[in-house]
């Protein structure tokens, strides 16, 4: 690879991330650790790099000890495995010190892990991302041998999304009128919009999020995967997002789509919905009193960001209220959300999480008719069950305790929700 090129993209980049604005994440780092960091499009996992940077260079590091490389530049699109070598070269022509080596959306370059298990074993300082669950696959965290810590970064959570807004979000701001008002303001356009951090620099919002899943869709999931029939797939997620809320199986998606004149086998939708999860667009939960076999056929899909699963169902707040309660939990508790189903009890809840013994409905309002149908619910819960430690209806903007039948059930407002459970008020799993 050429040096000189290399070397204009690295210094590209120091401008860049000099320049750059950091808000503060709510993610911290081993001083001494190499990291994986993985997850959606536009994340903010470039950000979290950037702020590595800085912070090593106000600890002393000089700029030229830093190589940063973002293989999605034009510059590197013949860039392959064998070119990792140069990479190596110009740091040691660029300065006499040892390295610190950053190399952004590497699951573009075929092998990286080999090169990055090679750096580890040297002592190398490295850091890398990507938009693919892959990279966390079995085989090559084998090859990576445990040389690396491994995070998943997700858009703005609701205290990162308020703090970029600079809208206090602390216990005077909670219980003080007008502060509470900017921050319910400013949960209505999470509620719409999501979290992915950039979106926040463009009033142009929705056209922002709807760039960002077409590379998605067409970049990390129908070019990567050699998918022909791309139509297909954008009707498949379209369906998908309509279903938020609800179970769905292969066979009822199968049966959707011919519905529509798309034909396809339940093979090759379920490997459409893999590739979707793979890139992190989609995630899905499991009935917790299910078997095996129907927990594989019988998931609950949502989307990892409000404002993508708006762009299929704009100001349909139901269901983008279930879905930011989802992706919430889920970051709060990754691999241990479920919802709860039974046909023999009558049980039907959205979330529970059974490490807290936390089950939580997800209902806009409870005025009316719903409110029996959601307290009901938990009620039936709380008398089946021992696992059920606390009771939760989140809901827009309504609040207060419900007891019946000795039974208590805590009505929440989204937005208070959101930060008590980030603040760990209902405890902490494992």
């Amino acid at each position: 690879m050429n040096h000189a090129l290399l070397k204009s993209v690295i210094y590209d980049q120091h401008e860049f991330i000099r320049d750059f604005q950091i808000v503060p994440r709510n993610y911290e780092f081993e001083e001494n650790g190499n990291y994986v960091l993985v997850g959606l499009r536009r994340a903010g996992k470039s950000t979290l790099l950037y702020k590595i940077v800085l912070d090593l260079v106000a600890s002393g590091v000089d700029w030229e000890q830093i190589i940063y490389i973002n293989f999605e530049d034009e510059r590197l699109s013949e860039f392959t495995a064998a070119d990792f070598n140069d990479l190596l070269s110009v740091q040691s022509e660029m300065s006499d010190k040892k390295g610190y080596f950053f190399l952004d959306e590497v699951q573009n370059i075929d092998g990286w892990e080999k090169f990055a298990r090679r750096m580890a074993d040297a002592k190398e300082h490295i850091y890398i991302t990507g938009s693919n669950a892959r990279m966390l696959s079995r085989e090559i965290e084998t090859t990576l041998g445990g040389r690396f810590f491994a995070k998943h970064i997700t858009p703005y959570a609701f205290g990162e999304y308020l703090t970029a807004c600079e809208v206090p979000h602390d216990e005077p701001a909670l219980l003080g009128t007008k502060t509470n008002g900017k921050i319910r303001a400013a949960c209505a356009q999470y509620l719409q919009y999501g979290g992915l951090p950039e979106s926040l620099l463009y009033k142009a919002k929705r056209e922002y999020i709807s760039g960002v899943y077409q590379k998605v869709l067409l970049g990390d999931i129908i070019t990567r995967n050699s998918i022909r029939n791309d139509y297909a797939v954008k009707i498949l997620i379209k369906k998908i997002a309509e279903s938020v809320r609800s179970e769905i199986s292969y066979s009822k998606l199968q049966k959707t789509l011919r519905a529509v004149n798309v034909s396809l086998a339940k093979e090759t939708i379920a490997d459409y919905i893999r590739y979707a999860e793979d890139a992190y667009l989609l995630f899905h939960l499991q009935n917790y009193y299910a078997n095996l076999v129907e927990k594989e056929s019988y998931p609950k899909f949502y989307f990892s960001d409000n404002g993508i699963v708006s762009l299929f169902l704009d100001r349909k707040e139901s269901v983008q209220l279930e879905n930011m309660v989802a992706v919430a939990l889920t970051r709060a508790y990754p691999d241990d959300v479920y919802y709860l189903k039974s046909a023999k009890t009558g049980i039907d809840i959205d979330f529970y999480v059974p490490s807290i013994g936390l089950a939580v409905q997800a209902a806009y309002s409870i005025a009316g008719d719903a409110r029996e149908r959601e307290v009901g619910s938990l009620k039936k819960l709380a008398q089946n069950s021992q696992g059920a430690a606390r009771l939760v209806i989140v809901t827009y903007e309504e609040e207060e305790t419900i007891i019946e039948d000795g039974v208590t059930i805590e009505a929440v407002p989204l937005y208070k929700f959101l930060l008590e459970l980030e603040s760990g008020k209902y405890g902490a799993a494992y």
